[in-house]
């Protein structure tokens, strides 16, 4: 893979910054309470700055979650997989990788913000479709050709379907770092996931 230029490294770095004040901004006062200027005035970067890396506040709200080095750099997801590992072996093992806490309690943050303000959903779909080519073009670049794409298209989309219940809460899962209530009878997410991909493996 392709190293990034210092410039490209610095311009993703302010990107970060930009975008984690607007989601602290957001968190704070409601995405009705601010506007670009003070988004860039709490980074410490220029309007014109801010403007070169996005396209309005809610972009930069939700672009918060990625943080522009993906969490986790492909290098690094590349490595830790089995070499021989299967195409749902190898995506069951990038959603443990992705899926970190804090990606989890942001986007579930935006999606509460997103009740009050609805302009936010777009960008909390652009930020899972991201999460989801990444793995898509992982899974393609170990395939080496052994499955058509179409498949790692479809795979890839049936998979990161998983992703939506824990994001709105619609199913009772615990997310990495959160205590169990004995009372509850909540799957961890580690369960869940194995759950949700054994129904894979046997095809419903």
């Amino acid at each position: 893979m392709i190293k990034q230029s210092l410039r490209d490294l610095k311009k993703e770095a302010t990107a970060h910054a930009l975008a984690d004040a607007a989601y602290e901004l957001a968190l704070e006062r409601g995405l009705d309470g601010f506007v670009v200027d003070d988004i860039a005035q709490r980074a410490g970067y220029s309007r014109r700055t801010y403007a070169a890396s996005f396209s309005c506040k809610e972009e930069a709200v939700v672009m918060s979650t990625v943080a522009f080095k993906e969490r986790h750099e492909p290098e690094q997801l590349l490595a830790a997989i089995p070499a021989d590992a299967n195409p749902l072996d190898t995506l069951q093992h990038l959603l443990k990788m992705q899926l970190t806490a804090e990606l989890f309690r942001k986007l579930r943050s935006l999606v509460t913000m997103s009740k009050q303000a609805p302009t936010l959903e777009p960008y909390i779909l652009i930020v899972l479709r991201k999460l989801q080519f990444e793995a898509q073009s992982i899974l393609s670049e170990l395939s080496g050709g052994r499955y058509p794409e179409s498949y790692a298209h479809l795979l890839a989309g049936a998979t990161y379907g998983v992703m939506l219940p824990l994001i709105d809460g619609s199913l009772n899962v615990l997310l990495p770092g959160e205590p169990a209530d004995e009372a509850s009878e909540a799957m961890t997410l580690e369960q869940y996931l194995d759950t949700a991909f054994g129904y894979l493996r046997q095809g419903f």
